[in-house]
């Protein structure tokens, strides 16, 4: 097995990384990670972020790619990208639909 030296940029931004989902995380209010999104993204960070969140039900729901780039306007490639997120990801989009549910129902 090949052993690889430790990265202490890596661990650092990984650190960072939890820190930042523990900010999240912690505000209670919808309202509170809107204005956090605000400060912390630019306006195309925002805009791409909600296009990805947009198509998620729809490819859930199975909608075809070209359907769904013609109800939204996003990208077929950005389609792809979300889908295949959605079944090699760490998950986050299934457990954020699944909050979302459970806050609706």
């Amino acid at each position: 097995m090949k052993i690889r030296p430790i990265n202490p940029r890596k661990r650092e931004s990984d650190a960072d990384f939890r820190a930042l989902a523990r900010a999240l995380a912690a505000l209670g209010e919808p309202q509170q990670v809107a204005a956090f999104l605000r400060d912390l993204c630019t306006p195309a960070e925002l805009e791409a972020m909600c296009d990805r969140w947009k198509v998620v039900p729809l490819i859930e729901s199975g909608e075809p790619y070209r359907a769904i780039h013609e109800k939204t306007g996003v990208s077929v490639t950005t389609i792809g990208r979300v889908a295949r997120t959605l079944s090699e990801g760490a998950g986050g989009y299934s457990a954020a639909l699944e909050a979302v549910a459970a806050t609706t129902a």
